[in-house]
């Protein structure tokens, strides 16, 4: 049985599934949900030296959104009964969901998993792929569709 449930969440369609999912699962088993919004310049570009100002300017309107995102969420969660909290944290998806997983003592990891070329996990890697190795508990993959 799962108690504490943490959701990566991104600001992508998929996520509001990834999301449904966690919720269903935490109103079954009575568990915490951990809503989790990972900042990363993957998202949004790396910066420019001579455009540093529009990186920022960038920057501050992705983590705005992505608070928007966990607010609203956790709104949702909380109405239905769930015991849910947020946090967003800057850094590199994938070791960052396993870091929290493990200081938060989740116990189930909710994440997405979409098909990229190879090319592109050759680049970036797969955030899922990387979490269902060294997460330090069980994770659930919702496929995108």
């Amino acid at each position: 049985m799962f108690q504490r449930i943490l959701v990566a969440l991104d600001n992508s369609e998929k996520s509001q599934s990834v999301f449904e999912e966690a919720l269903s699962i935490a109103k079954l088993n009575h568990a915490r949900l951990m809503l989790l919004h990972v900042l990363s310049d993957l998202d949004i570009g790396y910066p420019n030296v001579k455009n540093l100002d529009e990186h920022l300017d960038k920057w501050e309107e992705y983590s705005k959104k992505g608070l928007e995102l966990l607010q609203m969420r956790q709104n949702v969660a909380t109405y239905t009964g769930v015991n849910t909290g947020f946090t967003q944290i800057p850094g590199s998806a994938p070791s960052t969901i396993c870091k929290l997983a493990k200081c938060w003592k989740a116990d189930l990891i909710v994440v997405g998993h979409q098909k990229i070329s190879p090319l592109q996990k050759l680049a970036r890697g797969s955030v899922s792929n990387y979490v269902m190795h060294y997460a330090p508990c069980s994770v659930l993959t919702i496929q995108s569709t």
